[in-house]
C-alpha cells in the first residue's frame, strides 16, 4: 500500500498539501512523542523526498506552528447558553478532552511561554466567558492569564504524571474491587479544580 503523499508507483504525489503534512506530523507526535518528530521521519511517513517538504513548510518551527494551529482548530468549546459558571465548566472539560486526545503535543505547547496567542480559540472563548461573568474589561486579560496558568498547570501535572504521584503520597485504604479507577480519580480531581476556580472567581466578582 502506498504511504500518505505517495503515488501507487512510488513517486512523490504532487498533491502534497500543508494540511496533509501537519496531519502526518501530528500522528507522529501522538504515537511516539514530540521528540520523535523530524523532517526526515515525516518525509518517510509521507513517502516523499525530505527536500520536497520545504516547498510547503520552510522549517521545523513553521511545521510546529502548523500542527498547533491544526489542533487549535479542533477546539470548539460549548460556550453558548447557561450561566457563566456552566459555560466555564464546559469550556474547561472540552479543552481537557482535547488535551487527552493529543497529550504529547498539549504538554509541549503548555510548557512554552508563547503557547497561547490572542487569536487562539482558547483565549477568545475564555475572555468571552469572563466578560459574560461581569469581569471589568480592564481586568479580563489579567484574570484570563491567571485562570490559564492554573488550568495549564493542572493539565501539565496530569499529563506528566505528577498529579497521580502526589495524590498517592498519603496513606490510603487497601484497594477494593469497587475502588475508583485512575480515570475516575482524575475526573474527580479535575472537577474539584474547576469548581475551586469558579468559586474563587465568584468571590472576586462579589
Amino acid at each position: 500500500m502506498a504511504t500518505i503523499g505517495q503515488a501507487a508507483g512510488g513517486r512523490g504525489d504532487a498533491r502534497l498539501t500543508e494540511k496533509g503534512i501537519y496531519t502526518a506530523a501530528l500522528r507522529i507526535i501522538d504515537a511516539d512523542g514530540f521528540g520523535a518528530l523530524s523532517m526526515r521521519k515525516l518525509a518517510a511517513v509521507l513517502g516523499v523526498n525530505p527536500m520536497s517538504l520545504y516547498h510547503h513548510v520552510p522549517n521545523k518551527a513553521a511545521l510546529l506552528r502548523g500542527v498547533k494551529n491544526l489542533v487549535a482548530a479542533q477546539f470548539q468549546p460549548r460556550v453558548d447558553g447557561g450561566t457563566w459558571q456552566e459555560q466555564l465548566g464546559r469550556f474547561a472539560h472540552d479543552f481537557r478532552a482535547l488535551a487527552h486526545r493529543h497529550p504529547n503535543l498539549i504538554v509541549h505547547i503548555l510548557a512554552s511561554p508563547d503557547s497561547i496567542e490572542p487569536e487562539d480559540p482558547f483565549w477568545t472563548a475564555l475572555t468571552g466567558i469572563l466578560k459574560t461573568a461581569g469581569v471589568p474589561s480592564r481586568e479580563v486579560a489579567s484574570v484570563g492569564a491567571v485562570l490559564t496558568s492554573l488550568f495549564s498547570g493542572f493539565l501539565l501535572a496530569e499529563g506528566n504524571g505528577t498529579l497521580r504521584r502526589l495524590a498517592a503520597l498519603q496513606p490510603t485504604a487497601p484497594a477494593s474491587a469497587d475502588a475508583p479507577s485512575a480515570d475516575v480519580d482524575g475526573d474527580r480531581r479535575f472537577n474539584f479544580a474547576i469548581q475551586t476556580l469558579i468559586a474563587g472567581l465568584e468571590a472576586r466578582l462579589s
